[in-house]
């Protein structure tokens, strides 16, 4: 039995691939890895046959026409075929003693006959040039020890949110969720994380640190500079995740606040992204986006509008602004986000 399945998209990632698969082949029998080459126009897919041909019962190398992070990243839940299903990005790794700590609590579940629908762990930040590595921990917010529904959740941070570095997810849940990922398009992370929440019921979070987030390539997609060339594709998915769900409609209300709050920081970046591009053309697109979210969640766009992010991303005029960029900038310092 494979407890997990790893899918790497990689797209000319021949540098830095070998480093992600080897972090995951600390797991041995337990896992399989997806190496999902996205139309690389490098030694990508020679470098994923490669491990395939060593490691033929562990890696399946998958070559598919270039359809961006997201579409690799539906490819690698169509070939899983383990219990769980995990994402890592072929410029991240993983900590091994997590891994087999997590493999061991996989197993423990299985040999009491439970099983979860996401399974929460920390992130580190992995920044180049900083000397101390930030970890994203969720000891404060969430139960320990115990499987826990969302009526039993804290009030997470701005930085704590679930991003897809630290959540597992059992496939099948997935699968059944129809999750799909829009081809050709950037941040699609968020849609990761954020669609398929309804759907979980059982809940568990082990306190390790095994997402190693490598952070600080100048043509990294979090990049400022990159994001900022990128904000049609931002605004894209921030719309898409608006259009999934009436939050009115998730029955509980912790689950619906933390997605109200999980939208409203989606819409946050939108809008300071067109306010830091200082174009014209850009603060009509923010202004475009609050219109939509208005137009398509009322009582969602309320709460976000009015609330304290709404209101420092809506202050009028240039000097409201130059306000707004600044609380951005301190958020940033404070937080650790590129």
């Amino acid at each position: 039995m494979k407890y997990i399945s790893f899918a790497i998209p990689s797209y000319n990632s021949q540098e830095y691939m070998s480093h992600a698969i080897e972090s995951i082949l600390v797991g041995g029998e337990d896992v399989e890895i997806i190496i999902v080459n996205d139309g690389s126009s490098d030694d990508t897919s020679k470098i994923a046959h490669e491990y395939e041909e060593k490691y033929p019962t562990i890696i399946k190398a998958v070559d598919k026409e270039n359809g961006g992070h997201g579409d690799a990243v539906n490819s690698g839940l169509t070939h899983a075929t383990g219990k769980y299903f995990k994402v890592v990005d072929s410029d991240d790794w993983v900590d091994a003693e997590a891994l087999r700590k997590i493999l061991e609590f996989l197993k423990k579940l299985e040999s009491e006959d439970e099983e979860v629908d996401m399974l929460i762990s920390n992130y580190v930040y992995e920044k180049v040039g900083a000397t101390h590595k930030k970890c994203i921990h969720y000891r404060n917010v969430l139960p320990q020890d115990k499987i826990f529904k969302w009526e039993e959740i804290g009030r997470f941070h701005l930085d704590q949110y679930i991003l897809m570095h630290s959540v597992i997810y059992r496939t099948a849940m997935l699968k059944l969720s129809q999750l799909e990922l829009p081809k050709h398009t950037f941040y699609v992370d968020n849609i990761y994380v954020y669609y398929p929440l309804p759907f979980v019921r059982k809940v568990y979070y082990l306190d390790v640190d095994f997402y190693r987030y490598y952070i600080g390539r100048e043509d990294q997609s979090v990049n400022e500079k990159v994001m900022i060339s990128r904000l049609d594709q931002q605004i894209f998915v921030t719309k898409t995740m608006i259009d999934m769900y009436q939050l009115k409609n998730v029955k509980c209300k912790k689950l619906r606040n933390y997605m109200l709050n999980y939208l409203a920081i989606m819409m946050t970046v939108s809008s300071i992204l067109c306010i830091r591009s200082k174009k014209a053309e850009n603060l009509e697109k923010k202004k475009e986006l609050w219109i939509y979210l208005k137009q398509k969640d009322f009582k969602t766009f309320m709460k976000i509008r009015y609330g304290i992010l709404g209101q420092t991303m809506n202050i009028p005029g240039r000097s409201g602004r130059k306000i707004s960029s600044l609380a951005y900038s301190v958020a940033r310092r404070i937080i650790g986000f590129n």
